[in-house]
């Protein structure tokens, strides 16, 4: 080990400083105080290296980004703004101060994109990274999962899919450009934050973040509604990146079903409603259970216990 706790602390302090308006005590003393609505929605992730991340595949600024991306996610797909995050790490003691400020640098850089502040957190050792964020946001009316009607349409904030595909090319040695953007969503995710906002402002019913996969998120909104949710394969096509993705599946010889609807990890919107944003790719109808999404092989979805 070539750090100390005090070491680390002073490091994490002097990145994750800020002058959000709200924070009213941050990093340094035994808790945060912060300036909070009536409403706050409070979600947290936990991320353990070999299950959510490897370091022989993203750099430490790219794992923070993609584990910080992960809860600003689930706040948005509340129909909420986030506002602090809570940042809890374990570390093994090999680690280099270098490293842990670039995982730094990442976790900041993309709170500052979503302009949330990092005001506390805990530092513990362990035989293996373990990174745990709790964020919290603010929301006048929450969207949940359960909120669908009949007669409702389905939408997708964008095509899912990419992750899974750069899951699958991570450990070539030469890639062409359209796998190293898959690779790139894989690792460090583009999520773009400002469609829920625009799903839960243009008046979504239904809202949850696919990080789970398509199918298997798409079952627990159809079943907390009570109703069916009936997909259209052919409407995901229309989207632009279609032909794209189903390029490299072919060249992979992958169905790209199986990434589209089971690959996991995009941080794309699944939202119900009326006339709303994005890609429409379905229905809401009465009944039970969800159609539309089978494949010709069983789905591989991601799950945390086998």
């Amino acid at each position: 080990m070539n750090f100390d706790e005090a070491q680390v602390i002073a490091e994490l302090a002097a990145i994750f400083g800020s002058a959000h308006k709200g924070v009213i005590v941050g990093i340094g003393d035994d808790g945060a105080v912060v300036a909070t609505s009536p409403k706050t929605v409070i979600t947290t992730d936990m991320a353990v290296e070999g299950t959510h991340f490897n370091t022989a595949w993203s750099s430490a600024f790219d794992i923070g980004r993609k584990i910080t991306a992960a809860n600003l996610a689930d706040i948005y797909a509340m129909g909420a703004k986030p506002e602090y995050l809570v940042v809890a790490v374990t570390l093994t003691g090999d680690e280099s101060m270098e490293w842990i400020s670039d995982l730094a640098h990442g976790i900041a850089h993309e709170a500052a994109s979503c302009e949330v502040s990092v005001v506390g957190g805990d530092l513990t050792r362990g035989a293996i990274k373990i990174i745990a964020i709790t964020a919290l946001g603010s929301v006048e009316k929450p969207i949940t999962r359960s909120g669908a009607l009949a007669g409702d349409s389905i939408y997708i904030s964008s095509l899912p899919g990419w992750s899974g595909a750069g899951l699958k090319l991570i450990q070539r040695s030469e890639v062409d450009d359209l796998q190293a953007y898959a690779i790139e969503q894989f690792c460090a995710p583009s999520v773009d934050y400002s469609a829920a906002v625009a799903l839960a402002e243009a008046g979504a019913t239904s809202m949850c973040d696919i990080s789970d996969s398509l199918i298997t998120q798409a079952a627990q909104l159809a079943h907390g509604a009570g109703l069916a949710y009936n997909f259209d394969r052919e409407l995901f096509t229309a989207d632009p990146e279609f032909s794209a993705l189903n390029e490299l599946a072919l060249h992979e010889g992958i169905d790209v079903w199986q990434w589209i609807f089971a690959g996991g990890e995009d941080h794309v919107f699944l939202a119900t409603g009326r006339e709303l944003p994005g890609l429409r790719v379905g229905s809401v109808a009465k009944g039970e259970g969800v159609t539309g999404l089978e494949m010709k092989k069983a789905p591989d979805t991601w799950r945390h216990f086998n």
